[in-house]
């Protein structure tokens, strides 16, 4: 090989390198890059589906003592529990012939969860209105009570009330149930955590009953209907100064067709209450929100949208002004106290919203109909 030939060589040699070089340059340099988008990268806010067992219908009501843990049910007479904040759910119970409409929890052991009963809802056989479990959800059984017959019920409320016990803070759990659709109209409360029980019937304030919110032991609202034949029914909001004993009409729309679903009070002052509306006339298109904002004395009816197919049903706020609805088809959102609506996705059907916040203001949610939601905002 003579110089000129050993000098080409080299050349190509040295092209070739500096090429590789700058090709793996170009290609570590990309990935670096990626890699520090990742990084920098915040999670997106707002709802999310999680990964759950496939259900045909409208799933009601979902539950959370923390953000990490909590359980949801349906008709099929599941009970679902997660400890990752939804990422993966564990089946606890599948009674046949039960349809689970609603769930609370004390705290990590105890729990009530409420049926519909029987005659609403084909191959529903359980009369039993309210079971209990103080394992996690593990094992349930009936709860016992004085009173008269609840058939079923569609909503669980508890409160904390605070006091000192021997020179230390404690809490005084107060829990109530009411239901249900389809009538009659019952309501079952406890008042020492859920070990001794007593129901009072309220067919003469309604005739059918599907949430309630309590502020205190005393002080509280239930929405409702005004008859168990829905063509000739109200929507109704009842509220409560001593418990559930007595209460007064606070708002009743003059239309056929309604009842109030669900409500969600951000503040003690401002609340929102869902009226869902079964008119089979197609012309018939406004969807309509109550909203108070003196503590619930006097609600205003306010529009969410013009659609006859956008039936509503779960509300939550999470603050007086930034809330959401869930309707038939999809969901809707607002960020001005309900002046104005944009829709957002949370799926089907949306029973059940439930914002939380932590111990550092930190604020989630989560939300259940066909699908389960989560929410970060």
């Amino acid at each position: 090989m003579n110089n000129n030939t050993k000098i080409n060589c080299w050349l190509i040699l040295f092209v070739i390198i500096f090429s590789w070089g700058n090709l793996y340059a170009q290609v570590n340099g990309s990935n670096e890059t990626l890699a520090k988008k990742e990084e920098v990268k915040l999670p997106e806010k707002g709802w999310k589906k999680l990964n759950t067992e496939r259900y045909p219908g409208k799933q009601d009501d979902i539950t959370f003592i923390n953000e990490t843990e909590g359980w949801y049910v349906n008709g099929y007479g599941s009970i679902y529990h997660t400890k990752n904040g939804g990422e993966s759910w564990e089946k606890q119970l599948e009674k046949k012939g039960t349809f689970f409409r609603s769930i609370a929890f004390v705290d990590s052991l105890v729990g009530f969860a409420g049926t519909v009963g029987t005659d609403y809802f084909p191959n529903v056989t359980d009369t039993i209105p309210l079971y209990e479990t103080k394992d996690g959800g593990k094992t349930w059984k009936p709860v016992d009570y004085k009173g008269p017959y609840v058939k079923g019920l569609c909503a669980i409320d508890i409160v904390k009330e605070q006091y000192i016990n021997h020179g230390k803070i404690d809490y005084k759990i107060h829990i109530y149930a009411v239901g249900r659709v389809g009538s009659p109209a019952n309501m079952m409360v406890s008042h020492d955590g859920g070990l001794t029980w007593a129901s009072n019937n309220m067919n003469n304030d309604c005739k059918m009953l599907f949430d309630i919110k309590m502020f205190d032991k005393n002080n509280g609202f239930v929405c409702a209907a005004t008859d168990e034949d829905i063509e000739k029914s109200n929507a109704l909001i009842l509220k409560t100064s001593d418990g559930g004993r007595t209460w007064k009409k606070v708002y009743q729309s003059n239309r056929p067709f309604e009842g109030t679903w669900k409500a969600s009070f951000p503040t003690k002052k401002v609340g929102y209450v869902t009226i869902q509306s079964y008119n089979p006339d197609p012309n018939v298109k406004q969807q309509r929100i109550a909203k108070t904002t003196d503590g619930g004395e006097t609600w205003n009816e306010i529009n969410l949208v013009e659609d006859a197919g956008s039936r509503e049903f779960g509300i939550g706020f999470i603050d007086e002004n930034h809330g959401f609805v869930g309707t038939m088809n999809t969901g809707y959102e607002t960020k001005d106290g309900g002046k104005t609506w944009a829709k957002v996705n949370l799926g089907m059907a949306c029973n059940k919203i439930r914002i939380y916040k932590d111990a550092n203001g930190k604020t989630y949610g989560y939300a259940i109909g066909v699908n389960v939601l989560k929410g970060e905002f």
